[in-house]
C-alpha cells in the first residue's frame, strides 16, 4: 500500500501537485531523514486521529478497505486541505518501536543469564517508547521453540532456523531503563498516535503487536530519560551491583547517531567493560544493519572482552537465523 502511494507521490513531485507542495524547501538529507516516511506517517496519523475521515475509508487500520485511486485521490485532496498543519510535522524525526526485534535479542539475554547465573540490569539506548524493556513480559513462539509466560498478553513469533538459544536459562530482570532523545510518553494520546502512524497501515499484525505491547508499558512503566547515549551512560555504568549482570542493548539505533557519538558511546561502554569483574559483568548486545536486507546480532562481553556474532535477522524480526 505505502510502495503505491509513494509511486504515485514521486509522479506528483514531477507534475508539483500537493505532495510536491508539502515538501517544497524541506531542508534535511530526504534519504537518511527518511522523508517518505515524515510525509507518510503524518498522514497516517490524521486517520488514527480521525482528522481525515474520506482518507481513512481506504486505510486498514482505521477499518477501511485500500483501493489505489480512491485512496490516492483521497489523501492529495486532504494534504491540499492540510498542508499547514501538516508540513511543520515534517520536521520531528521519526520515532518507531518495533517489538519484534525481541526475537532477535532474547537470545542474547538469556546467553548472559546462562554465562553468568545472575540476575540481568537492563539499559536500552534509543529506547523510543520503552516497549523493548519488557522482553521479559512477553512470550515467544521462535520456530518450534517457546518461551516465556502462556499467560503473557503478547506472543511475539518470528521464522526460526539454526540451534535455539539457551531457553533453560533463568531469566530474571530486576532492574530496566532506557535513553532517548526524544522518549515518547505512551501515557500521552496523541504520542500513542504518532508512534503507532509509522507502522504501515495495510501490516495490521504489526499494528496490533505494537498496541498490545504499549498495554504491557503502560501497566508498569520503566524509566526512560530525555537523554543521549553519551550523557546517560557514564552514570548508569558507574552504578553496577555486584551479583548483577549489566547488559546495555540496542535494536536499529547505530545509524541515528553522528560518527563522533558512535566513537564516544564506544568508548564509554568498553571503558566500563575493562572494569567489569566475575561479581560485576557487563554485556554489550546489538542488533543493527549490516545489508540492505538483514541485521547482525552482537554480543561484547566481559570479563574477557569478547565480541561474538550471535546471529542474524530481518530488521522487524520476521526471522532470525541463529547461529
Amino acid at each position: 500500500m505505502v510502495a503505491e502511494l509513494l509511486s504515485r507521490a514521486a509522479d506528483d513531485l514531477d507534475s508539483s501537485g500537493p505532495l510536491a507542495r508539502l515538501v517544497r524547501g524541506w531542508q534535511g538529507r530526504p534519504v537518511l531523514d527518511n522523508l517518505p516516511l515524515r510525509v507518510m506517517g503524518a498522514i497516517h496519523a490524521d486517520v488514527l486521529a480521525g482528522r481525515a475521515p474520506a482518507l481513512a475509508a481506504y486505510y486498514p487500520s482505521a477499518g477501511g478497505h485500500f483501493e489505489p485511486d480512491g485512496a490516492w485521490r483521497a489523501l492529495c485532496e486532504h494534504v491540499e486541505q492540510s498542508l499547514a498543519d501538516l508540513r511543520p510535522r515534517l520536521g520531528a524525526p521519526i520515532q518507531t518501536n518495533e517489538v519484534r526485534r525481541c526475537c532477535a535479542l532474547l537470545g542474547g539475554f538469556l546467553r548472559v543469564a546462562a554465562h553468568r547465573d545472575m540476575p540481568l540490569r537492563c539499559l536500552e539506548i534509543g529506547a523510543s517508547a520503552g516497549l523493548n524493556l519488557y522482553f521479559d513480559r512477553y512470550r515467544y513462539a521462535l520456530g518450534p521453540h517457546r518461551f516465556g509466560d502462556e499467560a503473557a498478553t503478547l506472543e511475539l513469533d518470528c521464522h526460526w532456523t539454526g540451534p535455539p538459544p539457551q531457553l533453560d536459562a533463568r531469566l530474571h530482570v530486576v532492574a530496566r531503563a532506557g535513553c532517548d532523545l526524544r522518549p515518547v510518553d505512551l501515557t500521552d494520546p496523541e504520542a500513542r498516535i504518532r508512534l503507532t502512524s509509522f507502522v504501515w497501515p495495510d501490516q495490521l499484525e504489526r499494528l496490533g503487536r505494537l498496541r498490545r505491547a504499549i498495554t504491557v508499558a503502560v501497566s508498569s512503566p520503566a524509566e526512560v530519560s530525555d537523554l543521549r547515549a553519551v550523557e546517560w551512560l557514564p552514570e548508569m555504568l558507574g552504578a553496577c551491583r555486584s551479583g548483577v549482570a549489566t547488559v546495555v542493548y540496542q535494536s536499529i539505533m547505530w545509524w541515528y547517531l553522528s560518527e563522533e557519538e558512535r566513537e564516544a558511546v564506544t568508548g564509554i561502554v568498553h571503558e566500563a567493560g575493562e572494569r567489569a569483574t566475575a561479581e560485576r559483568p557487563l554485556a554489550w548486545l546489538r542488533m543493527e544493519g549490516a545489508r540492505a536486507e538483514e541485521t547482525e546480532i552482537r554480543i561484547f562481553e566481559w570479563p574477557g572482552g569478547s565480541d561474538t556474532l550471535l546471529g542474524r535477522a530481518h530488521w522487524h524480526g520476521e526471522w532470525v537465523a541463529w547461529l
